[in-house]
């Protein structure tokens, strides 16, 4: 089950708009195949009740109303009033799976608990409403009050539950203590179904996920990008890659759209995915040392089944001061360019002596690395800077002069803007426009700071284009991030001009 919409939505600064949330929804289920999808609660405000109702008519109409859930509470009927005047069919009800909680939360004693609970799901099945069942704080329930925890489950086990699921609410538990437990509970209800709903406090959910589904767990709970309240809940990518590569559980995932679906929620969001993360983070498929790149050239000795082309994404080989011979030569394959072994070697140079001084150096520049150890550098580019000025007072728009050169013509306009980067981007869309040339899309823009770097430090601006369908990135370095924004454009162009956009990166951004 997906919870991201819901307890991913508990992440802090995160809210979904309604189409976001439709949005969503319809990936989980039709591009993933999520078998359920939690997305939302009960009672929270008239917009979250009028985006649920979006979401089940979209349901309705498409067959997956039984695949939408929405969490309710012990209330009487008023959840269930609100999940039915939604449109939606699943129910997951929140209990007190701890006896601190219900004493010191709820201030009732069990057994005011249990038959407020058998009340809500008496309502709920005279109205058609099929009922999970959470045990919140499930986990610190087992380890201080295990016999209220059975004697919890003995009342329900009888009443008409589909699943009762059991979370570790707080994100306490280790991977042991998940076995234990889990099992515990198999043991003695072993005619009932469970599911396991970790949080990644101590960075141990897809662990706890591992040791829960060992342990005979059926169903288990994940967000996507693992987002989620404090440190998140268990990253669906991770936990499906360790349901089939470790435990050899096949699931209806789709594997090659996760990367997708993780970069949309990743927008809707504004949750930035690390570039470490495993699966989908940007660094994960990329080599740096050389010898890795050697060893996967003569016989993928550097693979594991964790295969970027299962998941919707490519190898890589980074450049810097790591790389060897073998690193260049792939990179250089990717691009279509060819090098006898002298200028090969000299690339190889210089790319080391740029990640000496912490340049770093992508797959985009190469060919302008290339160009100019073949002395075809900035001299013989189709398109260059002559002059810019740029404006900025107090009180007035930003405004940015352009002067270039395409191809020896000489071309010059001036434009307005919200920003210098901007005034400057107007003016030279300006030009473009008035020769009819096609114009690329910025879709994300980031300045990098080296960490306890002085006024005078370099900065790096990291553009990403779409142009044509094809999504890369290019990268300037100035001490002035305008200047380097600027850079990064020109080597844009350039790249569009002479017809050499890598097309390794991913693609499908909302």
């Amino acid at each position: 089950m997906d919870t991201t919409l819901r307890d991913g939505e508990q992440t802090s600064g995160v809210s979904f708009a309604t189409q976001e949330k439709v949005s969503v929804v319809r990936l989980l289920l039709e591009e993933l195949h999520i078998d359920r999808v939690e997305v939302a609660s009960a009672r929270v405000s008239e917009g979250e009740f009028k985006t649920v109702q979006k979401i089940a008519q979209w349901a309705q109409a498409n067959g997956h109303l039984n695949q939408i859930e929405v969490l309710g509470f012990v209330d009487g009927t008023s959840s269930i009033e609100w999940i039915t005047s939604a449109g939606c069919k699943v129910m997951n009800l929140l209990c007190k799976g701890s006896l601190k909680h219900c004493n010191k939360q709820l201030k009732k004693t069990p057994e005011e608990h249990f038959r407020d609970i058998k009340q809500v799901i008496s309502n709920a099945r005279k109205v058609g409403v099929e009922v999970n069942v959470y045990l919140e704080d499930w986990s610190n329930g087992m380890k201080d009050s295990e016999a209220y925890v059975f004697q919890m489950v003995d009342e329900l086990k009888n009443e008409p539950i589909k699943r009762f699921m059991l979370p570790d609410t707080l994100g306490v538990l280790n991977p042991d203590q998940t076995a234990e437990y889990c099992k515990k509970m198999i043991d003695r209800y072993p005619d009932l179904h469970f599911d396991f709903h970790a949080h990644n406090d101590y960075d141990l959910a897809v662990a706890n996920v591992f040791e829960a589904v060992k342990s005979g767990i059926q169903g288990v709970h994940v967000t996507v990008n693992g987002l989620g309240e404090r440190a998140g809940n268990a990253p669906l990518t991770s936990v499906l890659a360790v349901l089939e590569d470790h435990l050899k559980l096949k699931t209806n995932i789709n594997e090659e759209n996760v990367f997708k679906v993780s970069k949309i929620v990743e927008s809707y969001s504004g949750i930035r995915i690390p570039a470490n993360k495993p699966v989908i983070g940007d660094n994960v498929f990329t080599q740096v040392a050389g010898v890795h790149a050697d060893g996967d050239k003569k016989n993928n000795l550097y693979y594991n089944d964790l295969l970027p082309e299962r998941f919707g994404r490519t190898r890589e080989y980074a450049l810097g001061k790591t790389s060897g011979k073998a690193n260049i030569e792939n990179n250089l394959k990717l691009l279509g360019i060819e090098l006898d072994e002298e200028s090969t070697k000299k690339v190889t140079a210089r790319i080391i002596e740029l990640g000496d001084k912490k340049e770093p150096v992508s797959l985009e520049e190469l060919p302008y690395i290339v160009s100019d150890i073949l002395k075809n550098g900035v001299d013989n580019q189709d398109i260059q800077m002559l002059n810019y000025s740029l404006n900025l007072a107090d009180g007035l728009r930003p405004t940015a002069t352009v002067k270039i050169s395409i191809h020896g013509e000489v071309y010059q306009q001036t434009a307005a803007g919200d920003g210098q980067y901007h005034a400057f981007s107007k003016a030279m869309y300006k030009i473009y426009r008035s020769l009819d040339k096609p114009i690329p899309q910025l879709i994300d823009y980031v300045v990098v700071i080296p960490p306890g770097g002085q006024t005078d430090a370099f900065v790096q601006t990291i553009i990403t284009w779409n142009f044509e369908g094809k999504v890369f990135k290019t990268r300037g370095l100035d001490v002035d991030q305008t200047v380097a924004a600027i850079k990064a454009t020109m080597k844009m162009l350039n790249m569009i001009e002479s017809g050499n956009i890598p097309t390794i990166t991913y693609t499908g951004l909302p």
